[in-house]
């Protein structure tokens, strides 16, 4: 499974625990958003986090 910028956004937008985790993560890392969605993914969604699945539903092809 990869990081999709694109894919973590709608995740994030859809969620508001992440939204949350997100803002707290920007604020006390003082980082900028796309380091924080990425460092998000790195402990919420990959490697069997607790929201992998929706991550992975974001990834179905479109027809």
């Amino acid at each position: 499974m990869r990081y999709m910028k694109s894919q973590m956004k709608l995740l994030v937008r859809d969620n508001k625990e992440l939204q949350g985790r997100l803002k707290v993560l920007m604020e006390e890392m003082n980082i900028e958003r796309t380091f924080a969605l990425k460092a998000l993914y790195h402990s919420e969604v990959a490697d069997g986090g607790k929201f992998q699945a929706a991550y992975q539903a974001l990834d179905l092809p479109k027809e």
